[in-house]
C-alpha cells in the first residue's frame, strides 16, 4: 500500500528475520491444504538459513528455526513439524530470580581473599613462619588500601584489623613494625634506571633484589623444605 506508515503495520515479532518473512508465515497460514503449508513452511526455512547471515555463521538447528516459525505465526500454525510443536509457556517462561550474593564482610576495602588468608595464618604452627605471615598480611592490606584511597593507612591500624579479623590470635608489637618498616607496600612504582643504581641506602633492600621488609615476601610456604614455594594471593580482590 502506498504511503503506509510503519505505526500502522503489525508489529514485528522477531526482528532478526524481517518483516517480508513474517509476511510470508501469515501467507503460509492462509493456504487451505495442510500438505501445501508443510511445503512452503520447508521452503521458508531454506529461504530463512540464506538470508539470514547470523544463522549460517551459528552451528546448524533446525528446530530453533521451527521454533521461531511458531513464535512468527503466533503459535497458530498447523503444518507437519519434524519436531515437537513448542509450548508458548515453556518459550516465554521468564528466568528465576538469582539472588545477589552477600558476603559478610567485616572489611570490605581489604577485600574477601585477605579474610580466608588470614584463616590459613591461623592453621600455622611455626612460631616464626606465622610471624612471616603476619608481616605479609600487613603488606597486602596496606597495598589494597593505597590502590582505593589517596591518605595512608597506620600501621597500627592494620595491626588491629588483623588481631580483629584473626579473632585475636595474631599479634605483633607496632613498635617492631614501625623500627623495621615491616609493612612497606608490597607494590612500589617504577622508579628510574640511576635511581636503582644508587640505592642500597636502605639496609633493608640490601641483598634482596630491592624486596623491603627483611625477604617477608612470600608466607603461607606449603612446603617447609623449598621456601620459595609459596602460595601468593591475587593483587586485587574481587
Amino acid at each position: 500500500m502506498i504511503g503506509e506508515y510503519n505505526s500502522q503495520r503489525v508489529g514485528i515479532i522477531l526482528k532478526e528475520y524481517g518483516r517480508n518473512v513474517q509476511n510470508l508465515i501469515q501467507y503460509i497460514r492462509n493456504q487451505p491444504d495442510k500438505e501445501k503449508r508443510t511445503e512452503l513452511a520447508y521452503t521458508l526455512i531454506e529461504l530463512i538459513k540464506q538470508l539470514t547471515p547470523t544463522i549460517a555463521e551459528q552451528p546448524e538447528n533446525p528446530q530453533r528455526l521451527w521454533d521461531d516459525l511458531y513464535i512468527m505465526a503466533d503459535f497458530d500454525l498447523d503444518v507437519n513439524n519434524p519436531y515437537p510443536v513448542p509450548d508458548r509457556d515453556i518459550l516465554f517462561k521468564k528466568p528465576q530470580r538469582i539472588a545477589y550474593p552477600k558476603n559478610d564482610l567485616k572489611y570490605r576495602h581489604y577485600g574477601k581473599n585477605v579474610e580466608k588468608l588470614v584463616q590459613e595464618a591461623l592453621k600455622i604452627e611455626d612460631a616464626q613462619e606465622r610471624e612471616d605471615a603476619i608481616i605479609y598480611l600487613g603488606k597486602l592490606m596496606k597495598t589494597f588500601y593505597g590502590n582505593w584511597n589517596k591518605e595512608i593507612l597506620d600501621d597500627s591500624v592494620i595491626l588491629r584489623d588483623i588481631n580483629v579479623m584473626s579473632g585475636g590470635a595474631l599479634n605483633m608489637t607496632i613498635e617492631k613494625v614501625r623500627q623495621e618498616n615491616l609493612f612497606e607496600k608490597l607494590y612500589h612504582e617504577r622508579k628510574p634506571a640511576n635511581n636503582r643504581q644508587q640505592g642500597g641506602n636502605n639496609p633493608r633492600q640490601g641483598g634482596q633484589g630491592g624486596q623491603g621488609g627483611g625477604g617477608h615476601h612470600r608466607p603461607f610456604n606449603k612446603n617447609n623444605n623449598n621456601r620459595n614455594n609459596n602460595f601468593r594471593p591475587r593483587r586485587r580482590d574481587s
